[in-house]
């Protein structure tokens, strides 16, 4: 298993305009409801959406919305650094 040396600094998620709506709207059960446009919605207009979306990509996050993107689309752009450093 690998162990982290370095804290992970979250305190970026203070300032998330999701910061106290109810956790389940961002994970949805499936990727096109109307609860995953809500939430969707929400990381649009958020200030740290960019901090969120990085967190969500460097740890791999597998579930729910993340800086405005789901698993499958969080996904696509890790495909796609992948290519563009090989």
């Amino acid at each position: 298993m690998y162990v982290r040396s370095e804290p992970i600094d979250l305190s970026w998620r203070r300032a998330g305009a999701c910061r106290g709506l109810d956790p389940g709207l961002f994970f949805p059960i499936d990727d096109t409801s109307p609860d995953a446009r809500r939430a969707k919605a929400v990381c649009a207009g958020c200030a740290v959406r960019d901090r969120c979306l990085d967190h969500a990509l460097g740890y791999r996050e597998h579930d729910g919305i993340w800086g405005g993107l789901t698993e499958a689309e969080r996904r696509r752009i890790i495909r796609q650094r992948r290519r563009q450093t090989a």
